[in-house]
């Protein structure tokens, strides 16, 4: 099959192995979306090889469930080892299996080819009503719903945002979908100005002044978490979206001084997502820039790589 492979570099394969069932579903890839995560792969994070992409839509063509077949599908990208002894597959929590893989970022390959193998209980059925360009989003803004399940925020809390990328502006326009009034702070004019043509608070950080109730770390730099210790207020609440292949040095002397709370959130169950769609509550469809083929990866990645860019599309198939 055709693929994208990293390998230390990124190259095109025509002659990609084709993913072999053992259990699992084969979907062909209809649709997928690079993200931040798959940007930092290419810098080293994970040290991942293999095949990258964890955002897609595509069609279950290979299944020991002949219901499924047909099936137009999103995948949740964590698959556990499954054992009865383990403690996170049989308590529903194996996104947290220390054997788990991950689709594209862990020990298995990914949606930036024309097949992906992923176990039947990570496949989700996506409704009619949602195209295949706004499906290959449920991923991520699964990711940004998680926030609701690991918090309870008041409306009336002040948040920011830190980070004006693509993370950044999924994460803003679900709190703003979900009743909140997020500002959103980055570096970028011209993505901040993106923003607020959807109708988001935004400001340069560097012009900020205050303090914030929470801070949502969506920068995907190594220094978010820094920064989002000195905008938070005493008691407050730092939540950390972001994923950087690069450490950090970090005084961690302030969250014990002001009492600060910290989360690490990560994955989220796919229904809220889907739901938020279904119901016209959120529309990403503003945050498309681009799609490309598959055999014209350099230029979508270059495209990816670019200020003010917040989505890129492969078509695979």
């Amino acid at each position: 099959m055709r693929a994208l492979e990293f390998d230390g570099q990124l190259k095109f394969r025509t002659d990609y192995p084709d993913p072999v069932a053992d259990g699992e579903i084969i979907v062909r890839v209809r649709v997928a979306g690079i993200c931040g995560t798959d940007l930092e792969l290419t810098r080293g994070y994970m040290a991942f090889r293999g095949i990258p992409g964890h955002e897609f839509v595509g069609e279950v063509i290979k299944s020991a469930n002949r219901a499924m077949l047909g099936r137009r599908v999103a995948g949740e990208i964590n698959a556990g080892c499954g054992r009865a002894s383990c403690r996170w597959c049989r308590g529903a929590m194996a996104r947290h299996c220390p054997d788990r893989t991950v689709l594209g970022i862990v020990g298995r390959n990914g949606a930036f080819a024309e097949m992906l193998a992923l176990p039947d209980a990570n496949l989700v059925v996506i409704p009619d009503s949602i195209p295949d360009e706004l499906a290959v989003f449920i991923e991520p803004l699964a990711a940004a719903y998680e926030i609701f399940e690991q918090t309870h925020m008041a409306r009336d809390r002040s948040v920011a945002v830190l980070g004006d990328g693509r993370l950044g502006a999924i994460v803003a326009l679900a709190l703003r979908a979900e009743g909140h009034l997020p500002i959103v702070l980055g570096r970028h004019r011209d993505k901040l100005d993106r923003l607020t043509r959807l109708g988001l608070k935004t400001q340069l950080e560097s012009e900020i002044a205050g303090k914030f109730d929470v801070v949502v770390d969506c920068t995907g730099k190594s220094g978010g978490f820094a920064r989002a210790i000195e905008l938070v207020a005493p008691r407050g609440t730092i939540i950390l979206k972001s994923t950087a292949a690069a450490g950090a040095e970090l005084n961690l002397a302030p969250i014990v001084i002001n009492e600060i709370n910290v989360i690490g959130s990560r994955c989220g169950r796919f229904a809220p997502a889907i739901a938020a769609m279904e119901s016209g509550r959120i529309d990403l469809r503003s945050l498309i820039d681009a799609e490309f083929p598959l055999d014209q990866w350099r230029a979508a990645f270059s495209a990816a790589e670019n200020s003010p860019a917040f989505k890129i599309l492969l078509r695979p198939s």
